[in-house]
């Protein structure tokens, strides 16, 4: 394992977001501060609780992961994307560095990207809402698991894209709305009964819910099936990078 190329990899990116602070770090923060002053301060004052948590704490954890997945995916998707199209893929292909290297270098930024953020919205929300963390051990690990497997999801949209059009394409089109109707902003229990059965179908109610767990030990699916939902998708992910190197797709323009 060579660390050193790991360890490049993973500064250059991160030091690639620090020179894109505002747009990196800053701009989700300050978007995902006016949901909290909108339906938080305005709007969930004069809402009722739901499961005995009131609606601005109620909507905490779906706005996290909200940014969270769309955050994850962008930061990968171009990390991977921007060599590619500048060329200097070829400088990365050239040298000593393996598949698994280049993968743990550009997920792992792009992660810890996503997770700084999500932390900084988390901070950012008590200046809005008060709220309280059941089980902090369980948030973070929901936070880091879903950060690294929607890094890989990015990282093979990257692999994918040739323009920065089908970069937008998923997070745009499908997780966005997805996670919407995931529970973010409601129980699924509110909906009639057809509409709960059909939402279980979408997998972001599996991430928003345990996450949710975590923060106030209530939520519309267990936990557990949340942690496995999770997990399952994160080895289809990694199954999926393998396949591609293993069939051997270049990392190429």
């Amino acid at each position: 394992m060579n660390l050193y190329a790991i360890r490049a990899i993973y500064r250059f990116e991160m030091a690639r977001a620090f020179r894109t602070l505002m747009q990196s770090i800053a701009s989700p923060v300050l978007s995902t501060s006016l949901y909290f002053v909108v339906f938080g301060a305005a709007i969930g004052s004069r809402m009722g609780a739901i499961d005995g948590v009131s609606y601005g704490a109620f909507i905490i954890p779906g706005l996290i992961m909200l940014s969270l997945l769309n955050e994850s995916i962008s930061n990968a998707s171009f990390g991977i994307y921007m060599p590619k199209w500048a060329g200097t893929i070829y400088e990365l292909l050239s040298a000593p560095v393996s598949y698994v290297e280049v993968v743990l270098g550009y997920v792992g930024a792009a992660a810890t990207k996503s997770v700084i953020l999500g932390l900084l919205i988390l901070v950012t929300a008590r200046l809005f809402v008060p709220y309280e963390i059941l089980h902090p051990f369980w948030m973070m690990a929901f936070l880091l698991l879903t950060a690294v497997t929607f890094s890989l999801f990015g990282f093979i949209i990257g692999l994918w894209a040739d323009d920065f059009q089908k970069l937008q394409v998923v997070p745009l089109m499908v997780i966005t709305p997805l996670t919407f109707l995931g529970g973010s902003f409601y129980s699924i229990s509110m909906l009639p009964p057809v509409w709960q059965k059909i939402t279980l179908f979408n997998p972001v109610v599996y991430l928003v819910n345990g996450f949710r767990w975590s923060f106030y030990g209530k939520a519309d699916v267990d936990v557990l099936v949340s942690a496995g939902a999770t997990v399952g998708f994160l080895l289809v992910c990694l199954g999926v990078v393998w396949w591609i190197f293993r069939t051997g797709w270049k990392l190429k323009s």
